[in-house]
């Protein structure tokens, strides 16, 4: 299954001086794009990356599993610094047959009124 991870620093997580800027890099930033370069050669992750203008992930990624995601997620260094929005996601195909059985069973029910 396939889920949107947004993924935000909060504000008492965000560096508040250019030494402290750079120790969040060392110790979170790097590890976690490096970690996630990894996972997108795994297919994990699938399509996403590093919000533009922010700190922030925006991801794509392919979990069997509740439990699977939240391991994937919770093992990304900057993940303690981060509020996280999880979105599952259908695909395409299965939203059409959603519809198209809902819209089946509307005409049933007007034929049979």
């Amino acid at each position: 299954m396939q889920y949107l991870v947004q993924m935000r620093i909060v504000p008492e997580g965000r560096p508040m001086s250019v030494k402290d800027g750079q120790a969040f890099f060392e110790e979170f930033i790097r590890p976690t794009l490096e970690l996630c370069k990894k996972l997108q050669d795994e297919e994990k992750i699938l399509a996403g990356g590093p919000i533009s203008g922010t700190i922030g992930l925006s991801l794509i990624v392919n979990a069997d599993s509740a439990k699977e995601l939240d391991d994937l997620v919770t093992s990304l260094p900057v993940w303690p610094r981060m509020e996280t929005v999880i979105t599952p996601l259908t695909t395409f195909e299965d939203r059409a047959l959603s519809i198209e059985r809902r819209l089946s069973n509307q005409r049933a029910k007007r034929l049979t009124s």
